[in-house]
Formats: structure tokens, sequence, C-alpha cells
């Protein structure tokens, strides 16, 4: 492999509650180098109309990076504005991408939803 630098992109499911209902996030589990485009999908619960992207970094720091309410942005970090874009389509799945992978943004990377914000 040589000086060419992996960036690791795993993906989890972030479960709350103790009902049960359903995130799908796709794919489960991802590897990119440095440089290449990574796209993250989610579909949320039927009946939700919040969605919400996580980052945990290596050192087990989670970070809220977005928050939608249907297809509108609520809240977005800088990193989400500069680096990373995301959108929704109603009652279908959230996307989040990152265009050129960089070696920070090695981390698990997890969707929530919820009926409300």
């Amino acid at each position: 492999m040589g000086t060419r630098l992996l960036c690791c992109v795993a993906f989890c499911l972030l479960g709350a509650g103790s009902f049960v209902a359903e995130v799908t996030q796709t794919p489960r589990y991802l590897i990119k180098e440095k440089g290449q485009r990574v796209n993250m999908s989610c579909s949320p619960e039927k009946a939700h109309t919040a969605f919400y992207w996580y980052q945990q970094n290596q050192k087990k720091e989670l970070t809220f990076l977005i928050n939608f309410r249907k297809v509108d942005i609520i809240d977005q970090t800088d990193l989400v504005k500069k680096r990373f874009s995301a959108q929704c389509v109603p009652d279908l799945h959230c996307t989040l991408e990152i265009p050129s992978s960089e070696e920070g943004d090695s981390a698990l990377y997890f969707c929530a939803s919820s009926l409300y914000t």
C-alpha cells in the first residue's frame, strides 16, 4: 500500500428508546482512499419528520453534523457547510456526502430519526 493513506468510514445505526423503530443505513461499512467521494444514505422511520447525522471520531467524541425537519435544514455545523453536502428526499431517504475525503473524516457516522425535533 506504500504511502497511500486510507480513510476508513464505518457506519452504524443509532437507536433510541425501547420501542421498535427502523432506521436503515447504507452501506454498513465503507473504506475509501483519501480524496475519494463518500456517499452515505439513511432511510428514516416512515412517520418521522426529524432527521439527524452524527460523527464519532477515533477519540470516541460524538459530534452533531446536521438536522433536517422533512427536507429543510434546521441546523448544521461548519464542517457540513464547508466540506460535506446533505439532503433529504421526502418519505424516502437522507444522504450525506463527502466529495473529497480527508484523514480526519475517518469515523463512525450515525443517522437517527424522530417524530419531532
